[in-house]
């Protein structure tokens, strides 16, 4: 077991496990993951700031940092981020430890081997429901602070439910019947899912990915029309223009866990999550 396995499953561990439930009630249990966040990625060097918001009342905070890249290249920042809320009820391991904890793997990596380009890595708060698909969400706060301080984003990558496969024929599920024809039976990849605006910036992320990983991808870009497209952080990017997508497992189509007590620790496979980490890593080299 290398140690981006080992760190994954620490993070997650900690999250649902120990912390467990982190819905926006539990505001004392969204500051210790919060928290946690923060000093795991300051153990790396990295600096990190907090962006205080407010929703009925009570302060939240999306935890960010900043990787500098190694080209002044003029297109733009890169932007990272997962949600660490939970809904309410779930310990939430694939929702969403497993994409907090990539995150935080994928800040190690780059601080000692940087992206191409600039990149911000953001934890965000209230995600989940009630916030979810309004101007509360932790993601539109930030998204809307780039706006409105002039920030030039290449593009947004979310990280959303990344550690749930299965490898039989028929547990992969879509929202439509017409998809069985173009993609696969069994859930053992990873999908890319954006929308038409965001296109060409999906497709440079999974050339770049394709191009050092062999791990199984599929990419989707199609209107919001279509579940689950939207049903992330990247929503919030596109209500300011700016290019984004999700990486996923898929979620409910997939993972028959979602949004319920027993999407747990030991439910994930973290030998798949780390070599998608590995992958994810070397294709933000080369983006």
């Amino acid at each position: 077991m290398d140690i981006i396995q080992l760190n994954l499953i620490e993070t997650v561990e900690y999250l649902a496990g120990k912390t467990g439930q982190r819905s926006y009630l539990d505001v004392a249990m969204l500051n210790i993951a919060a928290d946690y966040v923060e000093s795991k990625i300051r153990s790396f060097g990295c600096p990190v700031e907090r962006q205080r918001f407010l929703y009925n009342g009570t302060s939240y905070y999306n935890i960010i940092a900043e990787v500098k890249g190694t080209q002044n290249i003029q297109e733009g920042i890169l932007v990272i981020g997962a949600h660490y809320d939970t809904v309410i009820g779930t310990p939430g391991a694939d929702d969403n430890a497993s994409g907090v904890a990539s995150l935080i793997e994928l800040v190690r990596l780059s601080v000692s081997d940087p992206p191409k380009k600039t990149t911000r890595f953001v934890a965000f708060a209230l995600e989940e429901p009630p916030a979810f698909m309004t101007k509360n969400m932790g993601s539109f706060v930030y998204a809307k602070s780039l706006r409105d301080k002039g920030v030039k984003v290449y593009g947004m990558i979310s990280l959303e439910m990344l550690g749930y496969y299965c490898d039989f024929k028929g547990c992969q599920y879509y929202p439509y019947s017409l998809f069985k024809l173009f993609y696969p039976e069994k859930g053992d990849f990873i999908a890319f899912v954006g929308n038409l605006s965001s296109r060409s910036f999906t497709h440079a992320m999974k050339d770049s990915f394709r191009a050092v990983s062999s791990f199984p991808l599929e990419c989707l870009n199609g209107i919001s029309m279509i579940p689950g497209v939207d049903f992330s952080d990247h929503r919030s990017f596109w209500q300011f223009g700016y290019p984004a997508f999700m990486i996923t497992d898929t979620a409910f189509y997939r993972n028959p866990n979602y949004h319920s007590q027993g999407d747990t620790v030991e439910t994930l496979d973290y030998e798949k999550m780390a070599e998608l980490i590995k992958g994810l890593h070397r294709a933000l080299g080369r983006l």
